[in-house]
């Protein structure tokens, strides 16, 4: 069926009447053009719903909205709408994300397994973490706010069965050979230029290694010879790249997925992971980051004790994508470091 005005309104009324904790909801505002999107944002007041609003194209594709331009959610779906109303209504009434999927337990237990997943769908279950996310990948987050140890945390990652040879990558990138070949250690760095020389030339620095199927590539500056040879970056085998960038004095930390050449961010452009807000989904619904959403959902719901979303998001990455770092070899200093060459 084709989602218009009138059958959206029929189909909310419906459902509104069915469940207790619903009859007080209104539908959203809906609108059939970004004109009048944007007429009703210039007069719209904070809501109960958090801000969501509904594009409805002729074709029947509904958009949802919080404001007139980031766009959380597009669906041919009437039933995934009508849960997504209903979700955004109830995860504004505030309380715990238990609290919000007890709720929609309360409306239909589909609904509520779906937002225990994070996804549009209630298809399959997520074992509890059972860990301490701490020991994984989000023991940087809380210093990488301050660009410590590094600016940039690239990871590379090439087919199944193969590695991406660290060395290659950052004598390609343009680090000193002498070091990497002497395979020089941060430590090492650090005792030959103690002090404030060595935090002045850390900033030309960079640190290699492999974790977790993934070559990573850690430093501030751009590297002197980023992707200045093409063929030999192409010969690495690289098939999926994850970059995390912190600009600490603009407070801009982004995140860019690369996979076979393509770029992992639904048409959005520069994704900021400070936008992300806890309970609700960073990325578009049912959209290519898609399995994110889950993860992050999953890490909110196995550690209430993180109060930090940016340690949330990291332990999300580590589940869903596999990243990770060792985070010992930092504390000791034996991770494989060098300067950029030349410095």
């Amino acid at each position: 069926m084709k989602i218009t005005k009138q059958v959206l309104a029929e189909a909310w009324q419906r459902t509104a009447a069915r469940h207790d904790l619903l009859t007080d909801v209104e539908l959203p505002p809906v609108t059939n053009s970004e004109d009048e999107l944007e007429e009703w944002a210039e007069h719209a007041e904070e809501s109960q719903d958090g801000g969501l609003c509904l594009l409805i194209d002729e074709d029947g594709t509904v958009h949802g909205r919080h404001g007139p331009y980031r766009e959380v959610f597009v669906t041919h779906d009437l039933e995934q709408v009508l849960y997504l109303i209903a979700e955004a209504a109830i995860r504004g009434r505030g309380g715990s994300l238990e609290e919000t999927a007890g709720a929609l337990d309360r409306i239909d237990p589909a609904w509520g397994r779906r937002f225990r997943t994070g996804g549009l769908d209630d298809a399959g279950t997520v074992e509890a973490c059972g860990r301490d996310p701490l020991e994984g990948l989000a023991w940087i987050a809380g210093t990488w706010r301050e660009q410590a140890p590094y600016t940039t945390l690239a990871f590379f990652r090439a087919e199944p069965g193969q590695t991406v040879d660290a060395e290659r990558l950052a004598l390609l990138y343009g680090a000193d050979p002498a070091q990497v070949e002497a395979g020089t250690r941060l430590r090492d760095l650090r005792a030959v230029d103690e002090g404030r020389a060595h935090w002045d030339r850390h900033w030309k620095s960079c640190c290699y290694g492999q974790a977790g199927g993934w070559t990573y590539l850690l430093h501030h500056e751009t590297p002197p010879g980023a992707f200045a040879d093409k063929e030999a970056y192409a010969a690495l085998g690289i098939k999926d790249n994850v970059w995390l960038s912190a600009t600490s004095a603009k407070a801009i930390y982004t995140f860019d997925y690369m996979r076979d050449g393509h770029r992992v961010d639904d048409d959005w452009d520069v994704l900021e992971l400070i936008r992300y807000e806890r309970g609700r989904a960073p990325y578009l619904r049912g959209g290519e980051l898609e399995f994110l959403n889950r993860a992050v959902r999953r890490a909110e719901l196995d550690h209430p004790e993180l109060t930090n979303t940016f340690e949330l998001y990291f332990h999300a990455l580590e589940e869903s994508l596999g990243l990770c770092l060792p985070r010992q070899d930092f504390a000791e200093g034996e991770v494989r470091a060098a300067y950029w060459a030349g410095t």
